[in-house]
């Protein structure tokens, strides 16, 4: 150990000093860190997330709309064809009723 003149550490009082202000730095960025934490959302906050999940997912997005376009398309074209046998079947049964 290094001593000076009068006995006293070189280093140890800097050493000390270095405690105490790492010590005031860690509270101050733990004091910083929980305000953060704490701070109050606005109402428009949940709206900011979700306009940006969807932003973050336009493909799958546009993957999913268009497969449900397809989907409707399909059932569209069916139903058609249903419609017009079902018109088919009434017309001869009133044919064959006599109406």
């Amino acid at each position: 150990m290094m001593t000076s003149e009068n006995g006293k550490n070189h280093n140890g009082g800097h050493n000390g000093n270095l405690v105490w202000v790492g010590l005031g730095v860690g509270a101050a960025a733990l004091g910083v860190a929980l305000a953060m934490s704490r701070k109050k959302r606005d109402r428009w906050d949940a709206a900011r997330q979700v306009s940006k999940r969807v932003a973050d997912r336009t493909s799958d997005l546009a993957a999913a709309s268009k497969d449900i376009v397809d989907r409707v398309r399909i059932i569209y074209g069916e139903s058609c064809k249903v419609v017009e046998e079902a018109t088919e079947l009434w017309a001869r049964g009133r044919k064959l009723a006599g109406v």
